[in-house]
């Protein structure tokens, strides 16, 4: 097996989909979950304006709205929340998305004044801390503020990670790679776009170039810039098509130096196994 089936395999994709058949696959993984786990009431999701969270939190409202009609329990409910520093840049982007999700609930948490502050303590200290390393601290105050949230009200905080994200490491770890339950997972960037066609969503939601905007110096860097390889190159790898040996050894050297991300934390069994 080569590295790239075996990345293929582990990582659950598909050449191809069909759309109606991943909606309804995804959402009745959501209704199983949350009545197997009968103490959840609640999803708690991130809304960035992009492509992932839109297309998570739409399938995650579809799976509430059906399962509060299926067990006639109320009390389910998708949580949104938006989670700016300072001011957003695409903020029409993240009001277009929440009109097309229409959570039950948004909260907006501005976590500037948090990362700032943790920033300050940390230069106080003498640690001064890059800009890389600062947009690792938004990512990860996002998720602290979305626990939060989940906690106060008997929840689960939704993660939008996919196949073509797992395999880049294209995240902060214990940021929005910190989650309880990945409904996306297995789909490549340009699936999602299909289902997202497929469920009626504004075409621009999905057809801006994706950006994680955590590093200040680097505003609104495309994921593309920041990897080196485009979504398609990514996409047609996990796809099992050919590609120069070029981009194929760029993606491979993203998944096996971000391994560490995709596994628990390593104990001296997992080490001398």
């Amino acid at each position: 097996m080569t590295l790239q089936q075996e990345i293929i395999t582990n990582l659950r994709c598909k050449q191809a989909i069909n759309s109606i058949e991943e909606i309804e696959t995804r959402k009745k993984f959501i209704k199983d979950y949350l009545i197997e786990n009968s103490f959840i009431e609640s999803l708690v999701l991130g809304i960035s304006g992009g492509q992932d969270s839109t297309l998570c939190g739409k399938i995650c409202k579809l799976a509430i709205d059906e399962l509060r009609y299926e067990t006639g329990n109320d009390n389910y409910k998708l949580i949104a929340v938006r989670l700016p520093y300072g001011k957003q840049f695409d903020e029409e982007d993240c009001k277009d998305a929440l009109e097309f999700i229409q959570p039950d609930i948004t909260y907006i948490v501005n976590i500037k004044s948090a990362v700032d502050a943790s920033y300050n303590s940390l230069l106080q200290s003498g640690i001064l801390i890059s800009d890389f390393a600062k947009g690792n601290e938004k990512a990860r105050e996002r998720m602290k503020v979305q626990y939060s949230i989940a906690t106060m009200n008997k929840g689960i905080v939704v993660g939008t990670d996919h196949a073509a994200e797992a395999i880049t490491g294209f995240y902060t770890k214990y940021g929005d790679g910190g989650v309880d339950i990945v409904p996306l997972y297995g789909l490549n960037k340009r699936q999602g776009k299909q289902l997202l066609k497929e469920l009626k969503c504004p075409e621009h939601l999905y057809t801006k170039a994706p950006t994680a905007d955590l590093e200040e110096d680097k505003p609104a860097l495309a994921d593309e810039v920041a990897l080196g390889v485009t979504y398609d190159n990514i996409d047609d790898y996990l796809e099992g098509k050919s590609l120069p040996q070029e981009i194929k050894s760029k993606i491979e050297h993203h998944y096996l130096k971000s391994e560490h991300k995709r596994n628990m934390p390593v104990t001296l069994f997992d080490f001398y196994k």
